[in-house]
């Protein structure tokens, strides 16, 4: 992808650029447009001004780099071979062998927000989104490892020290550590910030108790960033801490739950009953894990939606072949408009849905807010995902309903998470809320 900020004066490219915005917002008559005496405004293909100059969106481009390009064919390649014949062998809840985590590894999947310094990619989030989109074609499930892996390295190259990052980053890139990442409990899920998992200072260590809930790959994980009370519960989101923990330590018990779909993830409950944790394995100061979690989250939100859209995509250029061949009173499927334009509908969805979920990512690449488009992204992706997916079973029929056919368990896969990172009714409230501002905050 290309978003290249242009500058007025730079280069004749840039020139050019910049006219053709200026004609094309001219010919649209937008709003958006430079104050009176200004010479210079700051222009960005996608995002969002900062100044005070000009405010809005401008064109997109969209395109892949020639490295991107080639990074999604080679998993797409990866997930068509390797993954997607194994895909339904995975749904009886067997554990992911390591090995093929290594595997994963080799493809630079789990180390993309790794530093180059400590054996992984650097890639961008644009490219981790690119990952899941690709790898979803495949097995929807396993873009999961690619989830916690990102996010759980970002929060420690940001909040851990260096002993943290040297020992553990190069096993997260090489597959040989599994991380989850531990927020949701029995008792708080969308109001997170009410958590009651403490970690109560002693010394030179943490004693951690509490249960977290719904956590991917608790059944499985080697450690886990957990998020627990070090305040009181008055401070709200203000007195919650991270924490590097473990996941052998004495007192750490788990289980996994019988869920309806995502059952190669292991997902389950963590049970802490009075852990010790050395106060190194703290990441960042007291206080500010919770928006540690938010800062991961924004992001991922994308990245989830990407993961649905890549199984729905899939799924809808199967049912395309499908159609052109299966034939019912002497015609395929294909000429019936009643399917052809159910199929042309999901098609668009989809299609726009991606664009926002990378939209996202490159705000996020920019490091510019992006707290909406991932919200967004996050209530429309996975819906948009679910109801193509859907549609792709009833055009099957009896077959699309039959365990011979992926239709069926992607469907159960992705709709878990319209769920996890976020409600769709959180979803609409925090885009309710960069809209009209936390003066009319719809969940306090």
């Amino acid at each position: 992808m290309s978003l290249v900020p242009a500058f007025g004066g730079k280069s004749l490219r840039q020139r050019s650029s910049l006219k053709l915005h200026e004609d094309s917002l001219r010919a649209l008559n937008c709003k958006a447009y430079a104050k009176p005496g200004i010479s210079r405004c700051k222009w960005y293909y996608g995002v969002r001004c900062s100044t005070n100059q000009f405010r809005g969106y401008v064109l997109v481009d969209f395109s892949f780099s020639d490295e991107e390009r080639l990074f999604a064919q080679t998993l797409r390649d990866y997930a068509r071979n390797k993954l997607k014949p194994e895909y339904q062998k995975w749904d009886s809840g067997t554990p992911y062998p390591r090995e093929k985590l290594r595997e994963l590894a080799s493809l630079g999947v789990t180390g993309l927000r790794v530093p180059e310094a400590y054996g992984g990619v650097g890639a961008s989030y644009v490219m981790t989104g690119i990952a899941a989109e690709e790898l979803a074609r495949g097995d929807y499930n396993v873009t999961l490892f690619l989830q916690l892996s990102a996010m759980c390295a970002d929060i420690i190259v940001r909040h851990g020290n260096e002993s943290l990052r040297r020992y553990w980053l190069p096993k997260v890139a090489s597959g040989e550590a599994l991380f989850a990442l531990a927020l949701t409990e029995p008792g708080a899920g969308s109001d997170a910030a009410s958590i009651t998992t403490r970690a109560q200072r002693d010394g030179d260590h943490y004693v951690l108790r509490g249960e977290k809930a719904s956590i991917t790959f608790a059944g499985s994980a080697d450690a886990c960033v957990v998020f627990a009370r070090t305040g009181p519960i008055e401070h709200g989101a203000r007195g919650i801490s991270a924490f590097l923990v473990p996941l052998d330590l004495p007192g750490v018990s788990r289980s996994v739950y019988r869920s309806a779909g995502e059952k190669l993830t292991q997902r389950g409950s963590l049970v802490f009953d009075d852990v010790r944790i050395p106060v190194d394995y703290r990441l960042g100061p007291e206080g500010t894990g919770f928006a540690q979690a938010l800062s991961g989250f924004d992001y991922n939100r994308a990245v989830i939606a990407l993961a649905c859209l890549g199984a729905a995509a899939e799924s809808l250029e199967e049912t395309v072949e499908y159609v052109k061949h299966r034939q019912t009173f002497g015609k395929p499927l294909a000429e019936r408009e009643a399917v052809s334009f159910q199929i042309a509908e999901h098609l668009t969805l989809v299609s726009a849905a991606r664009l926002l979920a990378y939209l996202c990512l490159a705000l996020c690449d920019r490091g510019q807010r992006h707290s909406k488009e991932g919200a967004m992204a996050k209530w429309l992706g996975p819906k948009v995902a679910v109801e193509a997916i859907h549609a792709c079973i009833i055009l099957h029929g009896w077959l699309g309903y039959s365990d011979e056919m992926p239709y069926v368990q992607r469907l159960r896969d992705v709709i878990g998470l319209e769920i996890g990172d976020g409600t769709p009714e959180i979803m609409k409230g925090i885009i309710a809320r960069e809209t009209f501002g936390r003066e009319f905050l719809i969940y306090r």
